[in-house]
C-alpha cells in the first residue's frame, strides 16, 4: 500500500559532494537521462563519460564539478519524483541551492545548467588568477594549505568562530559556511588560512581541515567572479516559488523570483548561513523527513548535528531512492 500522506523536504547537496562514477546509477529513469542529455548539450560534452573518467582532482575544479553535482542532484529528484515522492520544500547547500530553484519552480533546468556552466567558469577563473598571484604557491604545505581557499573549523560553535573572526581581523579572512553547531568553514588567503588554523586550535577548536574546493568560495576575494558572472545572470528568467524554497544569504525564505535572483549574485561572495536554513526547515511544520537528494552524506551529518528529531535520510543513489520509496510511502513490502 502507499502512503501519499507524508511531507519531505529535499536538501540538495553542493561543491565538494563529487565523486567520479556519481550518479551514473540513476540514469535507469528516463527523466534522469532526459538531464544528462540536456546538460550535455549546454556543456558541449557528454556528461556520463566526464562523470565516469574524471579523476577527484579533475571533478574539484569549479567548471567541472558546479555542472556535474547539479546534474546529479537534479537526476536525483527526478528519480525520487518518479517514485512518487514530492517535495514539501526544498534547500540547497551553496551551489546545490540552484537545484532547489528548479525544484521550486523559480528557474527551468536549462536555464540552471547555463548558469551553472557560467558559475563555474567565473569561479574557477576567480580562484586561478588568486592562486597566480599569491606568492609561495610552491612552497612545502603548513598547517592547512599554501593555497588560498577553504578550511573547516571543527568543534566551535558556530556565533565562536565568528566573534572570533571579528576579533581577530585578520586580513584576508571570512566566515564562508555556517554549516552545523559543530562546524563552520573560514574562506580566505593563504597567509589568513594559516594564522586561523593556529589561533582556532589555542581557541578551543579540534581540528581545522582544509576542504577538495578551488578557491577562497563565499567570500568577497570572490568579487570578481560575481562580477564576472552578473550579466549572465541577469538574462536569466526567475520566477515566483511555487514551493516554499530557502536561501542560503538570508537563511529564510525566498519571497519571489526577483528577490532569488538578487540573492543569486549576493551568494557567491557572502557566507552560507545553513544553521540557520535548517532551523526555518525543521520550525516550518508537518515534515516527515528530510531527504539529502544528491551525491554524499554531509548534509545528513549537519542535520544530526543540529539535533532536529526529523529524520534525515540519504537520496543520491538509486539503491538509497528505493529505501526511501519504501521507508516513506509503503506500509508493507512491495
Amino acid at each position: 500500500m502507499v502512503n501519499s500522506d507524508r511531507n519531505t523536504a529535499f536538501l540538495f547537496p553542493g561543491q565538494g559532494a563529487q565523486y567520479p562514477g556519481m550518479g551514473l546509477d540513476l540514469l535507469d529513469s528516463q527523466k534522469a537521462k532526459d538531464l544528462f542529455a540536456l546538460a550535455g548539450d549546454i556543456m558541449g560534452q557528454d556528461m556520463e563519460a566526464l562523470i565516469w573518467d574524471s579523476d577527484r582532482e579533475t571533478l574539484k575544479r569549479s567548471d567541472i564539478s558546479q555542472p556535474a553535482i547539479t546534474l546529479v542532484n537534479l537526476a536525483a529528484a527526478a528519480l525520487l519524483e518518479e517514485r512518487g515522492i514530492i517535495p514539501r520544500l526544498c534547500a540547497g547547500f551553496s551551489l546545490g541551492e540552484y537545484a532547489a530553484l528548479v525544484c521550486a519552480g523559480v528557474i527551468t533546468a536549462e536555464d540552471c545548467f547555463r548558469l551553472v556552466k557560467e558559475r563555474g567558469r567565473a569561479m574557477q577563473d576567480a580562484a586561478d588568477r588568486i592562486k597566480a598571484e599569491t606568492p609561495g604557491q610552491g612552497a612545502a604545505p603548513r598547517a592547512v594549505s599554501q593555497a588560498s581557499g577553504m578550511a573547516a573549523v571543527i568543534g566551535l560553535a558556530p556565533d565562536r568562530v565568528e566573534a572570533l573572526i571579528a576579533e581577530w581581523k585578520i586580513e584576508g579572512l571570512y566566515g564562508a559556511n555556517f554549516n552545523s553547531p559543530k562546524q563552520t568553514v573560514i574562506s580566505g588567503a593563504a597567509a589568513a588560512l594559516e594564522e586561523a588554523a593556529d589561533r582556532f586550535k589555542e581557541a578551543g577548536a579540534r581540528r581545522v581541515l582544509p576542504l577538495a574546493v578551488a578557491g577562497p568560495f563565499h567570500s568577497p576575494l570572490m568579487a570578481g567572479a560575481a562580477a564576472a558572472f552578473a550579466p549572465v545572470l541577469e538574462a536569466a528568467v526567475f520566477k515566483d516559488p511555487v514551493i516554499p524554497c530557502y536561501s542560503n544569504v538570508s537563511g529564510g525564505l525566498l519571497g519571489s523570483g526577483a528577490e532569488a535572483k538578487a540573492l543569486a549574485l549576493r551568494h557567491i561572495t557572502e557566507p552560507v548561513r545553513w544553521t540557520a536554513e535548517e532551523a526555518a526547515i525543521a520550525g516550518y511544520g508537518g515534515i516527515d523527513a528530510v531527504l539529502e537528494t544528491g551525491p554524499g552524506k554531509a548534509l545528513q551529518g549537519f542535520w544530526r548535528d543540529a539535533g532536529s528529531g526529523i529524520p534525515c535520510y540519504a537520496a543520491g543513489t538509486k539503491e538509497e531512492i528505493e529505501k526511501c520509496y519504501k521507508s516513506l510511502l509503503c506500509t508493507e513490502d512491495i
